[in-house]
């Protein structure tokens, strides 16, 4: 936690540095495999655990609406993006995890509901939460396309997706921090070819 060491300038000016190490090709390529799905009407799921949990649902939220203009909001013939959050299922979630173990309370959302050529963004600081390499584990297996967002090593979740945004850092807060940051150009960028597209 670098906030205990750093005052306010120097936590923000760590930040900035954090930021600019970035590969943003990696930040293109998940808002192209997004925009992939979104062209065959592939859905995409979003998983995270904590705050992880919420970015993956902040994530859905802002790319489930913003990606459409105010004037597409009753237009029923505009093709939408189809993209769920599986940490939103409070009662799914709390039954396979009472009854049968908490490491399989997304891997089995995905089996009810992934098709093959779907996409699964799997949030996870750490790279090593069980439930997300279980989860990244069946998709490998069921020709879903994975996309690992990870902090620190990067752990077993960077070398098990199929493609990765990585942020090399040993602090949580701020790697949660960097990718919500990195989601929103992405929401933006998504925003530019799904809304604005035939505006």
């Amino acid at each position: 936690m670098l906030g205990i060491k750093l005052n306010p300038t120097e936590f923000l000016d760590r930040v900035g540095m954090e930021l600019r190490k970035l590969d943003t090709a990696q930040i293109q390529t998940l808002a192209d495999a997004i925009y992939a799905c979104y062209e065959s009407r592939n859905t995409v799921f979003v998983i995270g655990n904590g705050g992880s949990g919420s970015n993956a649902s902040h994530l859905c939220e802002d790319l489930g609406k913003c990606t459409l203009t105010r004037a597409d909001f009753d237009n029923d013939q505009k093709k939408r993006l189809r993209i769920l959050s599986l940490t939103d299922n409070t009662p799914y979630i709390l039954a396979w995890a009472n009854d049968e173990g908490f490491d399989r309370v997304f891997s089995e959302q995905l089996k009810n509901l992934a098709n093959p050529g779907d996409l699964l963004i799997a949030i996870s600081g750490s790279g090593n939460s069980p439930n997300i390499l279980r989860a990244v584990e069946w998709a490998n297996r069921n020709h879903v396309t994975t996309f690992g967002c990870t902090g620190f090593s990067g752990g077993k979740l960077k070398g098990m997706a199929n493609h990765c945004l990585h942020v090399a850092l040993d602090d949580m807060g701020i790697v949660e921090s960097i990718h919500l940051t990195a989601f929103h150009w992405i929401v933006d960028n998504l925003h530019k070819r799904i809304g604005l597209q035939g505006a």
